[in-house]
């Protein structure tokens, strides 16, 4: 029988998927995977802080904490899944090299991350990604790829090249190991906040919330997984409805938010264990980016606002008595972007 699965969206409405057994069940996430990339990642990434956010708690109305991925290596929440997927190649894998499409901030981890175990990296990036992610990513060491046009080319150059040229492609977010070493972001806010109500996700391909509902769940059933997504790229919601990954075009300020469609092994995962599927404006990213900047000195990008913004527009339903986490999820902008964002006006 077909698994069926459903969650309420931002506007109230229930949002149901069907999908049929398939080999994607073989790659099911669960959490002693987590676990297992939790021992492959001790000492390797950083355990980011978590702060409480006083003026955001007042004006939200419950307990809020800030979980700081933008101070992870590379600064996004990205060499967690980027390590444990190198962690698991052969050695053969390893000496021919790795490939990935990014926007940025999964290609600076995979460079990054590369660099430091000795591995050739080619990162495909496309026309008008972040110039300053596209500068990081070679200053780590990898070969930047420009000839594609957008996110679904560099996609299919990224697979074209691994099938050419033997270099192993390493998945931004649709893989199990990647999504397993996402998930250690949920084992660490269990260990500082063991009586979660609720943990507030960004979401662009899936990877970072499959992996931390995975672990969050299955340690603390009632805690209740809030996704985010821009309006304008509503993925997730897109998917769930459909029962299968659905393309959306990237068209937000978050562009970090902005994966072609959500990943297969991501929606299989996430699908049964999500509570809320929140969906954001442009001017409330924008909004909360400033919010972060003044009230909790945090330089996040606007991707790493958006739960922020969740919970500042009352979009995330979460009660006056609730310990909640939003996940600030990186902190690559640049700084002419970063002007423009806090400029009033």
């Amino acid at each position: 029988m077909p698994a069926s699965t459903s969650t309420r969206s931002s506007t109230g409405d229930t949002v149901s998927s069907t999908r049929s057994p398939s080999a994607a069940d073989e790659e099911t996430l669960r959490l002693d995977h987590v676990l297992e990339a939790r021992r492959t990642l001790r000492g390797r990434v950083l355990e980011t802080p978590l702060f409480s956010s006083t003026r955001t708690s007042e004006r939200v109305g419950a307990s809020v904490f800030l979980k700081a991925e933008l101070f992870q290596h590379t600064g996004s929440f990205k060499p967690r899944g980027v390590l444990a997927k190198l962690a698991s190649l052969s050695p053969a894998e390893r000496e021919r090299g790795v490939v990935a499409a990014s926007s940025g901030n999964h290609a600076q981890a995979l460079a990054y991350c590369a660099r430091e175990l000795g591995i050739d990296c080619v990162a495909v990036m496309w026309e008008g990604v972040s110039r300053l992610k596209i500068d990081a990513t070679a200053g780590y060491g990898a070969t930047v790829d420009l000839v594609a046009r957008d996110a679904f080319e560099a996609s299919d150059r990224a697979r074209e090249l691994a099938a050419s040229t033997g270099l192993t492609l390493v998945p931004a977010y649709d893989d199990r190991a990647v999504m397993a070493g996402q998930g250690t972001v949920g084992l660490e806010i269990l260990e500082s906040v063991p009586d979660l109500d609720a943990v507030v996700v960004p979401v662009s391909g899936g990877g970072l919330i499959a992996g931390i509902a995975v672990a969050v769940k299955s340690l603390r059933p009632r805690t209740r997984i809030i996704a985010v997504e821009p309006a304008s790229s509503p993925s997730l919601a897109r998917a769930l409805s459909a029962g299968r990954p659905v393309p959306v075009s990237a068209a937000s300020i978050a562009d970090s938010l902005g994966a072609p469609a959500v990943g297969e092994l991501c929606l299989a995962a996430v699908a049964p264990l999500l509570d809320d599927v929140v969906h954001v404006g442009e001017d409330e990213i924008r909004e909360a980016t400033v919010w972060l900047y003044r009230t909790a000195k945090l330089a996040c990008e606007p991707a790493g606002a958006a739960t922020t913004a969740a919970l500042l527009s009352r979009r995330a339903n979460v009660k006056r008595a609730d310990s909640v986490v939003a996940i600030v999820s990186g902190g690559n902008v640049d700084l002419a972007d970063a002007a423009r964002l806090l400029s009033p006006g």
